[in-house]
């Protein structure tokens, strides 16, 4: 009995993160993916680093994690590892309002986005 092992989502030589509800609308956050986007992580982090981009911190993170399931759960090495790729999506939008003159309603969005992040490790060519 039991239900069959599920099959896995990325390749054999690749390890996936997840980021949701990161308060900041997609565009923003895909100016910051696109910085990333097919570079080794060691130059990825460090470019994340040193930007001046809010957001750029929870990138950091959300590509600190995919690396250690890259290393902790699928056994890839950690030297060979880039951003194969980096894809942000819509989450919810918060809607708030503000008075306005003459009794009208200034609406105000508030987004949320999500951010995936795929390694992939590649051997070096000598």
């Amino acid at each position: 009995m039991g239900k069959d092992k599920n099959p896995r989502r990325v390749a054999e030589n690749e390890a996936m993160a997840k980021t949701r509800m990161l308060r900041t609308s997609p565009q923003k956050l895909n100016l910051v993916a696109a910085m990333i986007r097919g570079k080794k992580v060691e130059k990825a982090l460090a470019d994340l680093t040193f930007s001046k981009r809010r957001i750029s911190e929870d990138v950091k993170k959300c590509l600190q994690s995919a690396i250690a399931n890259a290393e902790n759960n699928h056994n890839l090495d950690v030297d060979e590892l880039v951003v194969a790729e980096a894809w942000v999506g819509k989450h919810i939008t918060m809607k708030r309002g503000r008075p306005r003159a003459r009794g009208r309603y200034g609406r105000i969005t508030k987004p949320f986005s999500e951010l995936t992040i795929k390694v992939r490790q590649v051997e070096e060519q000598a």
